[in-house]
């Protein structure tokens, strides 16, 4: 099957610690691998201040993993990050080859 690069930026809330985001992560990083795509990066950046508060969120820890994977792959992921309770945010871009 054809493997597309995508870029998935998402955020958290400040309130959990290093290791629970590394889980979160970690948990998306899994949904990429078992759905046929290859993780290429996955990096938290530092806690920042949200431009505008999201559900009673003022800030919050920045996340961005880069994967190749499947067309499908992207609209699971997005489904599965838009329930979960530990995402404030995301997005999930189509990179250019």
């Amino acid at each position: 099957m054809d493997k597309r690069n995508y870029e998935a930026f998402y955020i958290v809330p400040s309130s959990l610690n290093d290791g629970e985001v590394q889980d979160v992560a970690n948990h998306f990083k899994e949904i990429v691998e078992k759905n046929g795509g290859e993780v290429e990066s996955a990096a938290k950046w530092d806690k920042r201040k949200l431009a505008y508060e999201i559900n009673g969120h003022r800030d919050g820890n920045y996340v961005l993993m880069k994967f190749s994977a499947p067309a499908t792959v992207p609209n699971e992921l997005n489904r599965l990050m838009r329930i979960n309770d530990s995402v404030i945010r995301h997005r999930i871009d189509k990179l250019e080859n």
